[in-house]
């Protein structure tokens, strides 16, 4: 069969039953582990730093917090062009690059790893890059949204992005594992020896023991070559989503302009954001830079689209003067963004809540943290939440598609408050305490129903969306609101550093419980009340 199909009509029972099904499901195969593979490079950041901290690089905690939060506002800006490539660029085209272009952070990587004398730059250009990962995931929800009836939406959606934010566990596992042994020999370069505590998924490594961090890099290209292959050749373009897309070759100009653009922007907001000492000019503060990031990339995608691509673009920023792409960007922020964010901050967050021992001296009055020889290890226990996150994504969208997306939304948001509040208690309890190792079962726990509540109203919201808007709209909306949710990578880790920098890690998580509790009364307003607009259900 064509790469390109010009027929595609799957709300027609018979077209779906003897064509689209089989389509439908092989592209919805192969964007999985391409997507997992996004996340996976995208969000390594979290593990790759807690290692560096415990192999003796010479930056700080804040400059990993920095590294982190880098990756994150790169994923998040680079999904809003990501959003409008299926209709200018077309899907087999736009999934084949962007999961080739993967392999630029992963090589990246693995070289700078090698050699503890790599400047601080090199490793934010690294995370800065590791963000094509998290762009790809508005590209892949917008494009495979185009391949399945409405009434299949929640479940098609619901595995693709589920099974897709495996990635995060499945870095969170694979990782520590692969930096124990050197698996690719002398082409990937020499052991360091810990200098403190580590740990995998099987428990602690002891001080002293030979690591191999460069192979975090190294080890994704054994599965991209393959997918890049199974991309350009298994995959479809459907013309009648993606009418004007020419060649091959002028596709994959238009993904590459664009996403050029959007980094350009990403880079030199980072560059007015981030401290002096980080190479930065500290011009501006977080809830200042993202806004003018985001309006900036769409504003440069707007002016300098070519050739046909300007149309394209502006036919799909009708998106904006619709209220319910609004309101459901903020709740997609609830739930996506919570997931993502959190996964980035809670393993950086274990080492330094519970790595040390925290005690008040009495004469000067200060907090005093030493070094913790109980402490549990991030490499342990990180991967448990996004886990159960990503696996009960898929099962958000199914129960969404028998009960309705809001209800479900509902629900989980006032889960989300009450955990939120909770979690902010047990971080203030650890952070003051001299054995803070003894509130670690309670964070894990509670975190853990962040992930898994966060992960149902990931599906539901997907959900709501296919029925709120139309086919024409549905896929730009799920991309852009995938986009501005992919900023709790950067916030997340920016505001839980910093409050625990000013040892208030509890304020954080109070705060975002107000956000959730906010959002959950615009559910209600916009899609549960008697009178709303749009009752879902």
């Amino acid at each position: 069969m064509s790469t390109n199909i010009k027929d595609w009509d799957v709300e027609d029972p018979k077209f779906w039953d003897s064509t689209g099904k089989s389509i439908a499901n092989r592209n919805l195969w192969i964007s999985i582990p391409s997507l997992l593979l996004g996340f996976a490079i995208w969000m390594m950041w979290g593990i790759i730093t807690v290692q560096m901290l415990n192999l003796g690089f010479p930056f700080t905690k804040d400059d990993m917090f920095g590294l982190t939060a880098i990756a994150g506002l790169s994923g998040a800006t680079l999904r809003i062009p990501s959003s409008f490539f299926i209709r200018i660029a077309g899907g087999r085209n736009t999934i084949f690059l962007t999961t080739a272009l993967l392999m630029i952070p992963a090589i990246g990587t693995g070289i700078a790893l090698q050699d503890k004398t790599t400047p601080l730059w090199v490793f934010q250009l690294m995370a800065l890059l590791s963000g094509i990962g998290g762009g790809n995931f508005a590209c892949s929800m917008s494009n495979i949204s185009t391949f399945f009836p409405k009434r299949l939406q929640g479940t098609a959606l619901g595995l693709n992005a589920g099974l897709g934010n495996f990635g995060v566990t499945t870095m969170q596992i694979l990782i520590p594992l692969v930096m124990t042994a050197g698996i690719f020999g002398a082409f990937a370069g020499g052991s360091m020896e810990l200098i403190k505590d580590s740990g995998w998924i099987m428990g602690k490594i002891v001080a002293g023991t030979p690591t191999w961090i460069q192979n975090a890099g190294w080890v994704w290209m054994l599965a991209l070559v393959p997918l890049a292959f199974l991309g350009f050749f298994g995959m479809n373009n459907l013309l009648p989503i993606s009418p004007a897309i020419g060649s091959t070759i002028s596709a994959f100009i238009k993904v590459l302009w664009l996403y050029g653009l959007a980094a350009c922007v990403a880079a030199v907001g980072l560059y007015l954001y981030l401290p002096v000492k980080a190479g930065g000019l500290e011009l501006l503060n977080m809830w200042v830079a993202l806004p003018l990031i985001m309006v900036s990339t769409l504003l440069l995608m707007r002016v300098f689209a070519i050739g046909e691509m300007k149309a394209g673009i502006q036919k799909q920023f009708a998106i904006f003067s619709n209220k319910h792409t609004w309101s459901l960007t903020a709740l997609y922020l609830v739930t996506f963004g919570s997931f993502i964010g959190f996964a980035a901050a809670v393993p950086l967050a274990i080492t330094v809540i519970f790595g040390d021992t925290h005690t008040l001296n009495a004469a000067t009055g200060l907090w005093e943290h030493v070094k913790n020889p109980n402490a549990p290890s991030a490499l342990t226990y990180a991967w448990i939440g996004p886990f159960v996150g990503a696996l009960v994504r898929p099962i958000g969208g199914m129960i969404s598609d028998k009960v309705g997306g809001s209800i479900v939304t509902q629900i989980i948001s006032a889960i989300m408050v009450v955990a939120s509040v909770y979690a902010g208690y047990i971080m203030m309890q650890a952070y003051h305490s001299a054995t803070p190792e003894v509130y670690f079962m309670q964070f894990l726990v509670t975190f853990v129903v962040v992930f898994a509540a966060s992960g149902i109203g990931n599906g539901s919201t997907f959900r709501s969306v296919g029925v709120i808007f139309d086919r024409a709209q549905a896929g730009p909306v799920l991309g852009w609101t995938s986009a501005v949710a992919a900023y709790g990578s950067f916030i997340a880790p920016v505001v839980i550093g910093g409050q625990l920098k000013a040892g208030t890690p509890e304020n954080a998580m109070y705060g975002f419980a107000i956000f959730y509790a906010l959002c959950l009364v615009l559910n209600w307003w916009f899609y549960l009340r008697k009178n709303s607009e749009i009752r879902n259900p």
